[in-house]
This record gives C-alpha cells, structure tokens and sequence, in this order.
C-alpha cells in the first residue's frame, strides 16, 4: 500500500496557487492515497508539526472548483529557508522523522526559486541517508524567473491584472484636459527580473497605444535621463503614463527607492523589501519639471487578482500539481514540473519534469534583446511571447454580488 502525500506552498501568493493545490488533489485521489496532509505555513509549519488533513475541508470535486477560484495560499505560506544540510542534520531528521510519523512517502512543494532549493536539499538528504520519500517540485511564481520552464504558473493572471489596470489607469490619465500633461508612475513587482513589468505594454491595443515608457531593473536606470524623456514628452502629451518595476537599479547597484525613503526590513532569503520607487519618481518629476504627477503601487493586488485569473494560467497551474503528484507516485524525485510551449498561435502546451539542481536559486531574467529604445520599452518578441498567457477568463462562484472563496473557517467532518 502506498503512503500518503503532504503538499506545502512557499513563498509569495499568485492568483492560480490553489489550481495547483487541486490538480494535485484530484492526482491523489486518483491514486488511491489513503491521506492527504497540507503544510500549514509551509517548511516552516511543518517543522512545529502543524499539519492539515485536508479532507477536513475539500473533499468533492464542488470544493476542488471553488478552491481553484480562491486566491493566495489556502494551506497558509512561509518564507524560511532550510540551511545546508553539513552542520544542521538535526534539522533534517526531525522533518523525516515528522514525515514518517505520519506515514508520508510523497512530498510537493509549490513554489519559486528559493522553494526549489527546499526540495532540492530534502531530496539530496533523502537520496544520502536511503529515505523512502520522493520529493516533487510545483513551480509557481508572478515573476516568471524560474529558469528550465517557458514560464510560470501565476505569472499570466498577474499579467493579465497588470495590462488591464495599466489599460485602465491610461484611460483615467487622459480624462482631464488640463493646459499642462498629468504624470502618473505605476510601479509593479519585480526584484531583479522585469517579466512583470514588461507585461505593461499588453495594454497597447487598437484602442490604447499603452505606457508611453517601459522600465525594466534589467537595464541601470538613469534620473537624468529619465526627466529628459518626460519632458521631451511633455511637449505634445496631455497624459503620461510610466510603468517602472519596483527593482530599478542605478548604474552602480543602489536601489532608485533607497533614495527616496528607505526600508531596511528584510526576509529569510535575504531579500529587501522594496517600495517607493514610483513615490520617489513622482516626486523627482514634480521638482524638476513643475508638472503635475501622481504615482500608483500595485502591490500585492496584481497576485491576489482572482477575478481576473487567466483561463490559461489557471489550467496550467492545475496541471503541474496534478503531473507533478503523479510523478511522486511513478517514484520520481528531486524534479520539477516544467511547461513548455510547441505553438504560440494557436497555443499548445506541453509539460515535462526537469533535475530540480538546475532549477534552484537561479534567476531567469528578460532577454536583453527584449528590452527596445534605450532601456524605454520590450519588444514585439516579448509580446508573442507573453499574450498567450492571459487568454481567456475563470468564472467566479458568486453571491451577493461578491466572489466565494473556500477557507480554512469550517472543517467538514
């Protein structure tokens, strides 16, 4: 008889996670398993044995629909990082010996980079000390950096969020006929990859000609440079509108947000938490030009966007769950489920499973060759790659006129 299977999800939330958490679900009640546990908080609630049976909340297929329609992460998140495996076995034993306290032979860990590197470390202990677990990763991340894969489950909604709002906002820019242009700064997720931001210029369309500049954190950024174009701008434009990724470096690695306000806090990654990058410009634009100028953060809001999931983005995500605990169960280990595209136009899909050691803690970014007009805009390259991602729409499940989600609130048995 086979064990049973534990699933977590890591890091940030996408709109689609949960279609994950169901394909891989409906896998395991496919198979058979006798017991499907959740991570509540990931690795790291796992480590304090806080662990959930999940038919406690999901057990028909009605509940499988809803949670594929409920954003962020059912099962709860964590950012923690397991140290290396030479110095800290202790650690490592007590996630086994928990997992086989509960019989758990099948582990799925859904998230990005850093995620992978968890999968990556317990499959090599298992591996090294003759543990009978397998370890499959999901991916999933809105940046879209994970290397070896097309793309990446959640990155198409939160594109497809940030093309409509960015469509929208232009819309709202142009609406008043003042003597002098209006300036508005949106800024949008991004560290080091500008997958997110670039996804700006899919607002460009028969009836919207888009963000009139593109900036990604792949390209140093330069202030001076940047008010040289506004004002050039400025010249014949009553509205302009500026996407500008929150990871925008100068030329010699200083964050653009550290020079306005400065936040210090940081994760267990190591990551910085960024914000300010649009304030900081704004303000710079109103002083150095005299115009008027307004900046937008989207936030976490182009991740929780569930009433505007992509059909596409939502299916793939089911996918990967579902391949990746059928991939457990065939007896595979220390992968991750990749997708990969044979056709743009029509779409087709394909999925595989790749050595999770060359997908770890490594940052794909946008080609260079991409980024067009001095560092200013993508390129017709980059959206043939990307519309396909938001194609098509996931019906909400309604009442009252609001969206329903499944939670945590009330167990079923």
């Amino acid at each position: 008889m086979k064990g049973n299977i534990i699933i977590g999800q890591s890091g940030g939330p996408t709109a689609v996670i949960n279609s994950s958490l169901a394909g891989a679900i409906k896998a395991s009640w496919k198979e058979g398993i006798r017991r499907i546990y959740g991570m509540h908080y990931g690795i790291e609630g796992l480590l304090q044995e806080d662990i959930i049976d999940i038919e406690d909340y999901i057990t028909s297929s009605h509940d499988l629909s809803l949670l594929k329609r409920t954003p962020s992460s059912f099962l709860g998140t964590c950012r923690y990082k397991l140290p290396p495996i030479e110095g800290n076995e202790k650690i490592y034993e007590k996630i086994f010996d928990i997992l086989d306290k509960k019989n758990i032979e099948y582990f799925l860990y859904n998230g990005g980079n850093d995620s992978m590197d968890t999968i990556k470390q317990l499959s090599d202990y298992a591996l090294q000390h003759n543990k009978k677990q397998k370890f499959i990763g999901i991916p999933k991340t809105i940046d879209n950096d994970l290397p070896m894969t097309d793309h990446c489950p959640g990155y198409g909604s939160a594109a497809k969020y940030i093309a409509t709002s960015m469509k929208e906002i232009i819309r709202d820019n142009e609406s008043y006929g003042v003597s002098k242009p209006t300036i508005c700064i949106v800024e949008i997720m991004g560290r080091h990859a500008g997958w997110l931001t670039a996804s700006a210029a899919m607002s460009r369309d028969i009836d919207c000609n888009g963000p009139d500049l593109i900036y990604l954190p792949e390209v140093p950024f330069d202030v001076k440079d940047f008010i040289k174009r506004i004002k050039a701008l400025a010249k014949n434009k009553k509205s302009i509108v500026v996407a500008v990724s929150e990871g925008l470096q100068d030329k010699n690695g200083k964050f653009i947000c550290e020079q306005g306000t400065v936040n210090d806090h940081v994760d267990a990654f190591g990551h910085k938490q960024l914000a300010g990058t649009a304030a900081y410009l704004a303000s710079v634009v109103t002083h150095e030009t005299g115009l008027k100028s307004r900046y937008i953060e989207f936030s976490s809001l182009q991740r929780c966007a569930a009433h505007l999931a992509s059909r596409i983005d939502s299916d793939e995500a089911y996918n990967v769950g579902f391949l990746a605990a059928k991939a457990a169960f065939e007896g595979k280990s220390g992968m991750m489920v990749t997708i990969g595209v044979e056709q743009r136009e029509p779409y087709v899909e394909v999925y595989d499973l790749f050595d999770v050691h060359e997908v770890a803690n490594i940052e794909r970014k946008v080609p260079l060759n991409w980024i067009t007009n001095d560092g200013t805009y993508v390129s017709d390259e980059y959206l043939a790659y990307a519309r396909p991602f938001i194609i098509g729409s996931v019906q909400a499940y309604t009442a009252a006129g609001l969206p329903i989600h499944i939670t945590m609130n009330k167990k079923k048995r």
